[in-house]
């Protein structure tokens, strides 16, 4: 998840979008933003649905691929 919440934090930094915006947008406290963007706080599933979407990026959950002596 951690990895899911890094690249979430360098889209933000990537994007023309401020938290203030982002907020609105989102329906996310700005606050709550902050604490997130620097690392204090995580967020819940609809919250980084609701990111995700503002960011125009999607999570795509798919099997791990096991290795040949894995079963």
């Amino acid at each position: 998840m951690s990895r899911i919440l890094e690249i979430v934090r360098k889209a933000i930094e990537a994007s023309d979008k401020t938290r203030y915006r982002l907020s609105k947008e989102t329906g996310i406290d700005q606050a709550q933003l902050s604490r997130f963007f620097n690392h204090k706080e995580g967020l819940s599933m609809v919250n980084l649905e609701r990111l995700t979407e503002a960011l125009d990026l999607e999570i795509i959950v798919r099997p791990r691929r096991i290795s040949k002596g894995k079963k």
